[in-house]
């Protein structure tokens, strides 16, 4: 497992225990030492649509949480990230804390500047246009610089599509149908998802996904497809993980909220 995500994966089965009350629970952090990765999604005006060259028009919500779930993970598993790497100690201080994200939407110049700014960029075409984010290397909250603080956060939000059946062979991240989730609150879970998959998998199966640009397919459940994913997570493997909330945002504390399953 690559070193900067493995204080994740020690922490995730004590996460899955804690009560509901106790993972809102911020008594013992300084507010001043919170930090965050802030995940910029592209948001341009115009309807959705679905030949891949029209780079400047609405995204697809499928594609752009299939490009956030990568882009949240490309950023810990970058070269620049390891030991040694410009990214490492900034890393290592948000991953060794709570795992806070930030989704903030951007388009024309605004999405542009952001691009200067260290971290990385996944595009996904899909049926219903193409996604683009950009996850940024996580600092503190305070030291937020302006490219990022004037962008908005609220209101960000898009029309469901139909993706269809994802790819074989990809990992997938399943939504629970349960939950209503804005796009941008989706797009904060769903790299959680693929972080702490990551996390749990064997070097040989992460290396596969690396090499294969860590693609994956991002769907809502079905209500028995959900059943199954919960069972599949309570089991020995370590092939499928859950994402638990903390509820500072449109959940209740301790609600599961997506799923990460390695196929």
């Amino acid at each position: 497992m690559p070193d900067v995500l493995a204080p994740l994966a020690t922490r995730y089965v004590r996460w899955l225990r804690l009560p509901a009350a106790r993972t809102s629970d911020t008594s013992d952090e300084d507010p001043e030492l919170v930090r965050a990765m802030q995940m910029v999604l592209r948001v341009e005006r115009g309807p959705a649509v679905r030949e891949p060259s029209h780079q400047h028009s609405a995204p697809g919500r499928t594609p752009l949480l299939e490009a956030a779930a990568s882009a949240a993970l490309a950023v810990c598993l970058d070269e620049r990230a390891a030991p040694g790497g410009e990214w490492h100690e900034a890393m290592t201080a948000w991953v060794s804390g709570r795992i806070r994200k930030v989704t903030r939407r951007a388009r024309g110049a605004h999405w542009a500047a952001v691009q200067e700014l260290p971290g990385v960029t996944v595009a996904v075409d899909g049926p219903s246009g193409r996604g683009e984010v950009r996850a940024l290397v996580p600092w503190l909250v305070t030291e937020t610089p302006k490219e990022v603080s004037r962008l908005q956060i609220a209101g960000t939000d898009l029309p469901y599509d139909d993706p269809g059946e994802p790819i074989p062979g990809l990992p997938v991240v399943w939504l629970n149908p349960a939950v209503e989730l804005t796009v941008g609150k989706a797009a904060a879970q769903v790299g959680h998802a693929t972080m702490i998959l990551a996390a749990a998998l064997p070097a040989s199966r992460l290396a596969e996904w690396r090499a294969d640009g860590l693609r994956c397919a991002v769907r809502v459940a079905t209500p028995k497809g959900w059943r199954s994913v919960l069972d599949a997570a309570a089991g020995p493997s370590r092939s499928t993980v859950l994402v638990r909330d903390a509820g500072f945002t449109e959940v209740a504390p301790g609600t599961v909220t997506c799923a990460a399953h390695w196929p």
